[in-house]
């Protein structure tokens, strides 16, 4: 019996802060695949070795965890005042499908340097040296990402001594400014808050009445108090994802959230959304040692967040969570905030189970309502590999 011989795509397997991702341009797909739908998701599904019930994602780019199980398609911008469009695909591990519905802040460090390396920007915008300023359109959210990408010699610098929890080896840093990052969800009205308060009473089966605050910005996540589910905000990884029990609990939270801020109509849609929203944890800080072994003292950061990402404790922080986590710590009254201490702050170090983060966010009032313009912080990203990657017919 004759069978279909593999064929190659033209792809990139990236680095962008603490995810990793298979780069493509929209150009180079198959024919069929350069529009949204069913060959597209089956393509990119096939190459990161999804759906595979092992959990083991052997058989393709994957890694088998959420921070590696992602795929990007970048194309030329249309849009004035912007470089390039960017649109992230998040591949469910052991199910056939493929989440559109929100951005990868991590793998939003990667997107720029790829769009110089690859001829999507034009090149009277890229100096020799110096920095270049990437005008990214996140078209999963529709917001605008700024990115500012380090040029040496005419090509992108990659190698550099920042230092980003979570990553090994040190590389440039790349900054990014996620411009007005409330995310205008369907359902939520495109409101930062979409029930209209800082804080909620979250009623959630079986686990109890939950002290909650509901954003989106970056993406839609859901904080809740680590004390209240009988946690410190201390956890690391295997604390947490060996426990199937606790894991559902999770869910039910994400679940009822999602609900609650009008992003299913009905809580049998939450397993078809795993990629958003997020649910997080926030504690005053307290002295706990990174899974890296490094120590994080209590006088090293203003507070401690655990977050979880498509049904597991992540390993560091999302990128997208984190400019939730700054853009809810710089409103007075939070959890985030007021875990932080309270107050108004422009900035927040928050403790994760890799390390530390910093991240910044401008925040004011406007006609009673909370806007914030801006959240900003630093990440790293380098090419692992490029050529083709093959795929079976």
């Amino acid at each position: 019996m004759a069978h279909a011989p593999q064929f190659k795509v033209p792809a990139t397997y990236m680095r962008g802060g603490t995810s990793k991702g298979v780069f493509f341009r929209l150009q180079d797909l198959p024919a069929d695949c350069q529009e949204p739908g069913a060959a597209r998701d089956r393509l990119l599904l096939r190459v990161i070795g999804s759906p595979d019930p092992y959990g083991k994602q052997i058989d393709g780019m994957g890694a088998a965890t959420s921070s590696t199980s992602k795929t990007v398609i970048l194309s030329k911008s249309t849009r004035p005042d912007h470089d390039v469009d960017y649109l992230f695909g998040q591949v469910s591990i052991d199910k056939p499908f493929v989440d559109w519905s929100g951005n990868c802040g991590n793998l939003s460090a990667a997107v720029g340097p790829f769009a110089i390396s690859n001829g999507l920007i034009d090149p009277a915008r890229v100096p020799r040296d110096g920095v270049a300023v990437v005008r990214i359109w996140q078209a999963n959210i529709g917001k605008t990402i700024i990115s500012h990408v380090p040029m040496t010699g005419g090509a992108v610098q990659e190698t550099g001594d920042f230092e980003l929890d979570g990553v090994t080896f040190p590389a440039a840093e790349v900054q990014l400014e996620f411009m007005d990052p409330a995310a205008e969800e369907e359902g939520a009205g495109g409101s930062m808050f979409p029930t209209g308060n800082l804080v909620d009473d979250l009623v959630v089966p079986g686990v109890g009445t939950l002290k909650a605050t509901m954003i989106n910005a970056g993406i839609p996540t859901i904080f809740v108090n680590a004390e209240a589910i009988n946690y410190t905000g201390t956890e690391l990884q295997d604390d947490i994802n060996s426990d199937a029990k606790e894991l559902a609990m999770f869910e039910t939270i994400r679940a009822h959230g999602s609900l609650r801020m009008g992003l299913i109509r009905d809580l049998s849609e939450a397993a078809t959304r795993q990629h958003t929203p997020k649910v997080a944890f926030v504690a005053r800080p307290k002295a706990y040692v990174s899974s890296s072994g490094k120590p994080v003292g209590d006088q090293d950061v203003d507070l401690l967040v655990r977050a979880l990402s498509m049904g597991k404790l992540h390993h560091a922080m999302m990128g997208t969570a984190a400019v939730a986590i700054g853009t809810a710590a710089a409103i007075p009254g939070t959890l985030v905030n007021l875990a932080a201490g309270g107050g108004e702050r422009a900035a927040v170090r928050f403790g994760h189970p890799s390390g530390t983060l910093r991240v910044g966010a401008q925040a004011s009032q406007e006609g009673g309502e909370w806007v914030v313009k801006k959240a900003i912080m630093s990440r790293s990203a380098r090419v692992l590999m490029e050529g083709w990657v093959r795929v079976p017919g």
